[in-house]
């Protein structure tokens, strides 16, 4: 039930991520559903409430369940954490607890401190998540995985930029046309290596890399079209979208 529970969190949170996982082998789904589920309860924690100190509650929690896990000790019952803790390591846990305190930056309205601070929150809620996901599998370099994720979050990242902005956020360090172009190469750049690299990550990781199934595409838009990112259309059809997800399905080159 509580698989379930979690594929259904996705379903309704994440459904693109939910594509990608139903688009892999049978056996990860147990694995990735939990992860990304986490991943969908923690994201939204900071928007569900105008209260900052509830918000820092919530996030308090999840971290508390992750040290229960890391622990390795009596695990709190609920519909997400029992199945996270039969998936992942004490060392695994540990990773998502930065993911979840670099959440704390969704509560408030500051902008991000620089360039490193922007940096640091992709590779906290975007890469590390990643890594765990595919380690979580099999076996995976962090490092590429870590280049590729970081990627995949920034092309999430400038797609939610016009719903961040009207939320009263500053989701760039510098929104400048050409600052948002340079920004979207370098995250080809990185998933492009990642790519040329990719006999690093073993077959049975590599369903948690099709997570990342939209990204190159998303942000080649964006170095092409940076006025894209604030206007809101960065995205493909989603016909389009999905026939690139079942090619990368089928092939196992993510």
């Amino acid at each position: 039930m509580s698989f379930d529970a979690c594929a259904g969190i996705v379903e309704r949170g994440d459904p693109e991520r939910f594509l990608a996982i139903m688009a892999g082998p049978v056996d990860a789904r147990r694995t990735l559903f939990p992860i990304v589920a986490f991943n969908v309860e923690v994201a939204r924690a900071p928007w569900v409430t105008q209260e900052p100190m509830i918000a820092e509650m919530r996030l308090q929690w999840w971290r508390d369940a992750l040290e229960e896990i890391a622990s390795d000790g009596q695990v709190r019952r609920h519909e997400v954490v029992t199945p996270l803790a039969e998936v992942l390591t004490p060392k695994q846990a540990r990773d998502l607890d930065r993911l979840v305190a670099m959440r704390r930056w969704d509560i408030y309205s500051d902008p991000f401190e620089d360039a490193a601070h922007f940096d640091a929150y992709l590779g906290a809620t975007a890469a590390d998540l990643m890594i765990v996901a595919a380690q979580a599998l099999g076996d995976a370099s962090a490092e590429v995985v870590r280049g590729f994720g970081w990627g995949v979050g920034l092309a999430n990242w400038l797609r939610a930029v016009p719903d961040l902005e009207a939320r009263g956020r500053v989701p760039m360090v510098d929104g400048r046309p050409e600052a948002v172009q340079l920004l979207a190469k370098r995250g080809i750049a990185l998933i492009r290596e990642a790519r040329a690299r990719r006999a690093a990550v073993s077959a049975k990781a590599r369903p948690a890399l099709l997570m990342g199934w939209q990204a190159e595409q998303i942000l080649r838009r964006a170095a092409a079209h940076p006025k894209a990112v604030q206007n809101g259309t960065l995205a493909t059809s989603q016909a389009r979208a999905k026939l690139g997800l079942m090619v990368k399905s089928a092939t196992g080159r993510w």
